[in-house]
């Protein structure tokens, strides 16, 4: 079963795709997992990347929602108001939608991040308290710097490739600190990182690991967006095995 979801985050509808098992639930529901997509992504990811994996966790018994943050995808806002802040505040109100849900366990409920969306869920954890965390080639706020015209930030609205980028998204950015939050957090994660990774390098993924005591998978062959059959079977059997549980 899939179904459209919809939700309020400071009075902006934020839209997403719930997708539910077709099995009946168990005693105390399904395990689920909230999906955070990636900086100008939405919920579809690259190449179908998220509904593909939702579809492939639903065979398994695990439902997941996917959601287009404010300014991304179909959710309202605009794109030069998205900050990683405004992001994490729809994940708290993603993360309560499912976990109120019918059918879905709301002490079960994971949390799963890619690229920039791996940092809000970084960020997040300490607050969501996720089961598990599985982070898809988290990025580092360090990636965002050569956006700073001369080291300083814009005064006003940056083009980035048809892109609106606020002023506020840069001031922010150094500001977070994800790592810390990985390490404040201590929970049960995952990181799961392309080896040919040229946007976000592979030892950004060894520092969160090592921030979060927990172990980086290696995805051979893999790029930033897991652009090959062979990765992203890798990529979703090895997650799954992560969220069924081992």
């Amino acid at each position: 079963m899939e179904t459209f979801a919809s939700l309020r985050v400071d009075g902006q509808s934020v839209y997403g795709m719930l997708h539910l098992p077709d099995t009946p639930p168990p005693t105390h529901g399904h395990p689920s997992v909230l999906i955070l997509h990636g900086f100008t992504g939405n919920r579809a990811g690259d190449h179908r990347l998220l509904p593909l994996l939702s579809r492939y966790l639903q065979r398994l018994g695990v439902a997941s929602l996917r959601i287009d943050f404010r300014g991304s995808g179909d959710s309202e806002g605009d794109f030069s108001e998205m900050t990683v802040t405004r992001e994490m505040q729809d994940a708290a109100a993603a993360m309560e939608y499912l976990r109120q849900y019918p059918g879905i366990d709301p002490v079960r409920t994971m949390l799963l991040g890619f690229s920039m969306g791996g940092m809000v869920a970084a960020l997040s954890a300490p607050e969501l308290q996720p089961h598990r965390l599985a982070l898809w080639a988290p990025a580092l706020p360090d990636l965002w710097l050569p956006l700073l015209k001369g080291g300083f930030v814009p005064p006003v609205v940056s083009d980035h490739g048809g892109w609106p980028i606020g002023r506020e998204f840069l001031l922010e950015m150094p500001r977070l600190k994800p790592l810390e939050a990985a390490r404040r957090w201590g929970g049960t994660a995952r990181i799961f990182h392309g080896d040919q990774d040229a946007t976000v390098p592979p030892e950004v993924g060894v520092r969160y690991a090592q921030a979060l005591g927990c172990d980086a998978v290696a995805i051979p062959g893999a790029g930033h967006t897991f652009d090959s059959l062979e990765v992203t079977e890798m990529l979703y059997r090895e997650t799954a095995r992560f969220l069924v549980g081992e």
